[in-house]
């Protein structure tokens, strides 16, 4: 045990206490102990891993904390927690990152440097891709690994300032080779079971990323946008049919037009032809009830590919592909074979390797030049798909990408997903309705596959043709006990190294898994699977998976799908969703909108407990505004913070013999409704309602400083029975309210806990109830007659530790034989010689006569 500072204070306790619950490993998940206790014994959490690219923001900091909090009850409550963390560190932000750090790119024609010195360090501005240095992938990829390091270590000390109670042993990073064994092992098991499966398809493609980008990380954005009313030309020259659209410059690319079945005004065109205005292909009309009457004119221009629709059409039509955008975002080179005039071909040559937006220009001029244009709307705001990290709308090329079906066109699986869904507790229970809404409308399969390159290599290789072309029929996979390979420089099983790339040999695969295909994996990778079984068993299915509620459709979905398809469960029993942080606009902070705000700085002034306070005074699924000028929650929990250390020093000033029994009816009365707050407090942390938790029992610590010392002060410095009665009450409020506080205010209780304790509070006992038998109405009716006595005192603008000759309280009788029972009390904190007790309708002050002037 400590000694007791003569002025407490917060400065320093992270430092102090951060560093002694390393040191005796406080937060240790204790293995033997789990395997004593079993897995009903353990409490599990699937935390988290965070972008290593860049700095945590506020947000991170307030989901995190309610997590916290939720794994310190558990450990408290006598549960062995398994609470890991993790880093994803792989992926295309973090490529982002260390092309804008280090000035830099990928190129991977480039041979390997190894004196390569990056031309800059340390910049965070976007430097155009022209000016970025070219570098082989593998002096790129070690470029990655340095700097997720260095940002994970930044994390780790920003997180163990806030007072994480992770266990920093049980750790993993998304790039590790532990972890690319897992994620190729559950791919391979996968592509076994016929989950994962390869296809040429219209792919969704960020051409600044040079990658596939899968349906969850869309997101839409508002962009200028015009119709422009363009004349198709019936083959049989009976007139003219208008389509208008938005994408002229996809013109070349049109395989049809489509009206709605009912549509009377197109219902005599379906089963005809017409012929494209500058390029003169003849298309087909056709019938499909996806088109939409009211919108344009009516009828819809088919292309190869401009939107979703268009791959609808595309597939549900059969028609021919004439994809005319590359990778780059450009124009091909090369016309669609359906071209065939000179006149179309030659307006062709003057769109390719034009942008989008400069093809877009162009064209609009050359038919308006053919008079083909017949008019050009108004400009109007619609939404555009982009990836959530990218700066230009995504384009639609036809790629070959690996998927893994997630029952967009399986009704057995999504009924599966969705009935594992409704076994998973949520919190809020609202949040359940996302996910089943995000599975009712998924339109595709999960892709997987990234054209990137510090990731996860796919682990696979295809068979070349005797003219040495791939044959995507044979797919080469590796040895499992060969796991992690990287195809780009292991060789398949019955291969050697000379037969990479000849005809008869084997190609690799060059492609990587998407990041949320690795994060997916987040139980399998914190939890042992298929490396330590032992574990796993203790730990799986985890208790809990605590996120935000943007990535319900990426993370979230994306680890139940695993689940389901590995073990025919859910993976874990409680989601516990935390709401957005928003600026004092209520705007949702994120660094695309430049209003996050770092944490350090936050930390540095106000102290962890007070940012931990701030974050658990919100409940789950619940915004929070954020005012960094003003953060009057902040400060309240520094309040908060400083007075437990206060409070704890009073009361622990006077000593209790170790035989001293509470009997005082107002000491009984304040444990009795502690046991209550107690109660409360375990029922609400048991439902994941930290912030009631908090709430609860914070109102009865103002209580117990405000009321309750003040009350048994003059008693308890008395002594004798009575003052023993008070002291050991004292000693017993004071140990419970630390226990009760410990999850959130964790430094401070720390701290006041080892002036009188043995061990962490972290590890103490959760508190129960002490169930002495007092009435907790005996306190509630003191705290009023004090409040009354405090009023009269400063209405009469006389000091609170003036002598009162006389007062006295009315109330209610049944309240009058409460104060009976405390009148010694009452008396000594109103410094009242004589008090007198009448009938009333409320407990009020109704006369009061000072010892020098009546009144």
């Amino acid at each position: 045990m400590a000694d007791i500072p003569d002025k407490p204070q917060l400065e320093g306790l992270e430092a102090k206490w951060g560093e002694r619950w390393e040191t005796k490993g406080t937060y240790r998940f204790d293995r033997a102990a789990a395997q004593r206790v079993g897995r009903e014994g353990v409490f599990s959490v699937d935390t988290p891993p965070p972008t290593a690219s860049g700095s945590l923001h506020i947000g991170h900091v307030f989901s995190y904390t309610h997590t916290d909090v939720k794994a310190r009850f558990e450990r408290m409550r006598g549960r062995q927690v398994f609470y890991p963390i993790g880093w994803d560190d792989n992926g295309l932000p973090t490529e982002r990152r260390v092309q804008n750090y280090y000035g830099v790119r990928c190129d991977p024609s480039l041979p390997y440097d190894p004196d390569f010195t990056p031309p800059f360090e340390g910049t965070t501005k976007n430097i155009k891709a022209a000016d970025q240095v070219p570098i082989s992938r593998r002096n790129f990829t070690e470029l990655c690994e340095r700097l997720t390091v260095e940002d994970e270590a930044k994390f780790e000390e920003l997180w163990r300032q806030l007072g994480l109670s992770v266990d920093w042993t049980q750790n993993y990073r998304t790039i590790s080779d532990d972890t690319i064994r897992t994620s190729q092992l559950a791919f391979l098991g996968n592509l076994e079971r016929g989950e994962a499966y390869q296809s040429l398809a219209p792919t969704l493609w960020d051409i600044d990323f040079r990658s596939a980008i899968a349906q969850a990380e869309l997101e839409d954005r508002d962009r200028p946008a015009a119709y422009h009313r363009l004349a198709f030309h019936r083959t049989d020259g009976s007139g003219d049919i208008l389509i208008e659209t938005t994408r002229p410059e996809l013109l070349a690319a049109c395989v049809a037009l489509v009206a709605h079945p009912d549509d009377e005004r197109y219902q005599p065109f379906f089963g005809t032809t017409v012929r494209t205005p500058l390029f003169d292909v003849e298309v087909p009309v056709l019938a499909h009830t996806a088109a939409q009457p009211d919108k344009g004119s009516g009828i819809a221009m088919v292309c190869t590919f401009g939107d979703m629709n268009d791959i609808i059409w595309w597939r549900e039509l059969d028609l021919p592909n004439r994809t005319i955008i590359g990778k780059d975002g450009r124009v091909l080179a090369d016309a669609p074979e359906a071209i065939t005039s000179e006149a179309g071909l030659a307006a062709y040559g003057e769109l390719a390797g034009k942008t989008v937006f400069s093809a877009q220009k162009r064209i609009v001029e050359l038919l308006d030049e053919s008079g083909e244009l017949v008019n050009t709307g108004d400009t109007f705001q619609h939404p555009v798909k982009f990836f959530e990290k990218g700066d230009r709308p995504l384009e639609i090329v036809s790629t070959r990408q690996w998927y893994i079906r997630n029952g967009a066109r399986d009704a057995e699986l999504r009924e599966k997903l969705l009935a594992l869904g409704g076994e998973i507790d949520w919190h809020p229970e609202f949040m359940r309705v996302r996910y089943e809404n995000w599975v009712n409308g998924l339109t595709g399969d999960w892709l997987v596959s990234r054209q990137r390159f510090f990731g996860v290599p796919i682990p696979v290789w295809y068979g070349l043709d005797e003219q040495g072309e791939r044959d995507y029929g044979r797919v080469l996979t590796p040895e499992l006990s060969a796991l992690p390979v990287d195809p780009s420089s292991d060789v398949p099983p019955g291969y050697d190294a000379s037969q990479r790339g000849v005809p008869g040999g084997f190609e690799a695969e060059t492609d990587v898994f998407d990041t949320w295909a690795t994060s997916s994996l987040t139980p399998q990778l914190a939890g042992g699977w298929s490396r330590d079984e032992e574990l796993w068993n203790l730990v799986a299915p985890f208790d809990v998976r605590p996120q935000g509620q943007d990535i319900i459709r990426t993370w979230l979905f994306s680890t139940l799908l695993r689940s389901a398809l590995e073990d025919d469960r859910a993976p874990w029993r409680h989601a516990a969703i935390s709401g957005f942080i928003v600026d004092p606009d209520r705007k949702k902070m994120s660094k695309s909108k430049g209003n996050v705000v770092t944490p350090a700085d936050i930390l540095d002034k106000h102290g962890s407990d007070a940012v931990r306070y701030w974050a658990a005074s919100s409940r789950l699924g619940t915004d929070a505004a954020f005012d960094p000028q003003n953060p009057t929650q902040i400060k309240i929990g520094r309040r908060l913070a400083i007075k437990i250390l206060n409070a704890a020093k009073f009361a622990l000033g006077f000593e209790a013999p170790a035989d001293a029994q509470v009997t005082e009816p107002l000491d009984l009365s304040m444990l009795a409704a502690l046991d209550e707050v107690v109660e409360q407090a375990t029922a609400a942390l048991d439902g994941y309602d930290h912030a009631r938790a908090l709430e609860v029992s914070e109102a009865f610590f103002w209580t117990f400083c405000d009321d309750y010392l003040e009350l048994v002060k003059e008693r308890a410095y008395t002594g004798g029975a009575a003052g023993a009665s008070a002291a050991a009450a004292l000693r017993t409020a004071l140990s419970t309210l630390l226990r009760l506080l410990a999850p959130v205010v964790s430094f401070a209780t720390e701290e006041a806990w080892s002036w009188f304790q043995e061990g962490s509070v972290h590890n103490a006992a959760w508190p129960v109830p002490s169930a002495l038998g007092g009435d907790p109405a005996v306190l509630a009716a003191a705290s009023e007659a004090l409040i009354g006595v405090r009023r009269a005192k400063t209405e009469a603008k006389a000091s609170q530790r003036t002598p009162v000759a006389s007062a006295t309280i009315a109330a209610p009788a049944d309240r009058i034989e409460l104060l009976r029972q405390i009148e010694a009390d009452l008396r000594a904190v109103g410094r009242i010689a004589e008090l007198a007790f009448a009938d009333g309708d409320e407990i009020a002050v109704t006369s009061i006569a000072f010892e020098e002037q009546e009144s």
